[in-house]
């Protein structure tokens, strides 16, 4: 059996469209969301390249391997300020900080009573500008404290890394 090639359809079942081009434009724009409001909020604007976190999840011990190189290598960048530490955990301790071969000369560490000081002060040392990268550990630090601390380190020329424990 074969299969016809062409179909012919009464002409009663077949509709005729108006494409005209007005008459299309016209359905178009009817589609078109209307000016005004945006339907939906627009996003937060992204971080500045100024502010990076970072969360170390696994033993103290795996987590410490995982960032000995990078503040060895901050310690040894090619800048003449400092690597400022603000606020480091307990485990970072000074016997620790020494094994990393860090330049120690470059590392500045400040310590604050609480999280609420850490957030002020890092955004203070990012602010002078004396200081290429400045370490937080916030554990709970907001969009907001993300944004203090982006526009911080972007007027003073600096770097902002907020590291996590998990």
């Amino acid at each position: 059996m074969q299969f016809p090639l062409m179909f012919d359809a009464p002409r009663s079942s077949v509709q005729e469209l108006d494409l005209a081009p007005t008459v299309l434009l016209q359905e178009l724009t009817a589609l078109l969301p209307k000016p005004g409001k945006p339907a939906r909020e627009l996003p937060v604007a992204p971080l500045p390249d100024t502010f990076s976190e970072m969360s170390l999840h696994g033993s103290q011990e795996q987590c410490l391997q995982l960032l000995a190189p990078i503040l060895r290598q901050l310690s040894e960048k090619d800048d003449a300020r400092w690597l400022t530490l603000v606020t480091p955990p307990s485990l970072l301790s000074n016997a620790w900080l020494r094994s990393t071969h860090l330049n120690k000369e470059r590392v500045l560490l400040l310590q604050t009573p609480s999280s609420a000081k850490t957030l002020q002060l890092a955004c203070e040392v990012l602010r002078k500008g004396q200081s290429h990268t400045v370490i937080s550990w916030l554990h709970d630090l907001s969009d907001a404290g993300k944004q203090q601390l982006a526009r911080a380190a972007a007027q003073g020329n600096s770097q902002s890394l907020n590291v996590r424990f998990a």
